[in-house]
């Protein structure tokens, strides 16, 4: 072991470059875009060090933790957001909210159905509005996860 530790301590930019590696197969597995920085910065910290420079291994943590701290920032605050800005693709009725669709029977005390992207819904109208066969609506709400609330579109 103490030739081992003394292999370390000689040559650590192979310290390093395991560390970054450790790091980024951490990151492959996890996926979360944060490790990415870290082993980033202990690729960079194992370049300094291959140059033999005069501060110690204690001086390439202090380096690889700047390092580490500036680059997360940087990533932060310059990369764009990677979260939806649209509702999920398998939520159909969250991707129902402002499409436009058409009344298919007249709508009785406020409750009918319309067709809405390709599909047939129940729906009741705001305000209890009469809706008749083949009147444009744009979709208000969904309610229950399958009743659409629909307002009818003036033509």
């Amino acid at each position: 072991m103490a030739v081992l530790s003394g292999f370390d301590f000689s040559q650590p930019v192979w310290l390093w470059l395991a560390l970054a590696a450790l790091i980024l197969a951490v990151e492959i597995v996890t996926s979360t875009g944060w490790l990415l920085w870290p082993s980033v910065s202990a690729m960079v910290t194992g370049g300094i060090s291959a140059l033999d420079p005069p501060f110690g291994l204690g001086g390439q943590v202090v380096v690889f933790a700047l390092l580490t701290i500036g680059s997360s920032l940087m990533a932060r605050r310059f990369l764009p957001q990677t979260a939806p800005k649209e509702p999920d693709l398998n939520d159909q009725t969250a991707r129902l909210m402002g499409q436009s669709g058409t009344v298919v029977d007249d709508f009785s005390a406020g409750q009918g159905r319309v067709l809405v992207g390709g599909a047939e819904w129940p729906a009741s109208s705001l305000d209890d509005q009469s809706l008749v066969k083949g009147a444009r609506v744009s979709v208000e709400a969904v309610v229950d996860g399958a009743q659409l609330k629909v307002r009818g579109i003036q033509s």
